[in-house]
This record gives C-alpha cells, structure tokens and sequence, in this order.
C-alpha cells in the first residue's frame, strides 16, 4: 500500500517492501526496491529535475524511529528504484532480510 501527495518536491509516499541482500565481491549491500506504481509516481514527480550521480534521486526516509537522507538508485533490470537500507536502521528497527519494511520518503531537491 503506499500513498502519495501531490508531485513535486517535497512529495510524501509511504508503502511497504521487503529487505534484500546483494553480495558484490567482499561487501553486501541491503535494499528494499520500490512496487512499480511508487516508482512510477517517483519518474513522474522527478522528470526534469536534476539527478545526482548514478542518475539518483535524492529522499529524506523514514523507517520505524530511524530517519536519514540518502538516494533512491534507478534499476534497470526491474524499471524500478533500489532504496539501500544500512546497518544502523536495519539493527535499529531489528531488520532482517525478507521482513517488510514500512517505508516513509519525501523527496528532496539536490
């Protein structure tokens, strides 16, 4: 389920997914990928508006108490985004790969 609130900058969305694991060489990196209907209320909201490296799209998050800024990353092999979820909320919120993350995020001009 997720809701959102106009298009623009400072846009509020909420949903909810699952933590994953990638594991890249000696480091392991943990998301949580956006459903299809968020991502594409993010595309929409963000067209024309500047991107950061990657072509990222910078959010102030919220999960359970933790909240921090980081950058939602484009997917291409899904068409969605990849939220990356690091160690200090994931232990925060008592986290582990395939719970459901309740996700709040606004995003952010760069």
């Amino acid at each position: 389920m997720w809701l959102a609130f106009g298009h623009s900058p400072g846009m509020d969305i909420e949903f909810e997914a699952p933590l994953w694991e990638w594991h890249g060489g000696k480091a392991s990196w943990f998301f949580v990928s956006l459903p299809a209907d968020v991502a594409s209320d993010i595309r929409f909201a963000s067209a024309g508006r500047p991107r950061a490296g990657f072509g990222s799209i910078k959010v102030t998050v919220r999960i359970g108490r933790q909240t921090w800024r980081t950058s939602l990353f484009p997917d291409k092999a899904s068409g969605s985004y990849l939220l990356p979820i690091k160690k200090s909320v994931r232990v925060g919120e008592s986290l582990a790969v395939g719970d459901r993350a309740r996700v709040a995020l606004t995003l952010v001009d760069i």
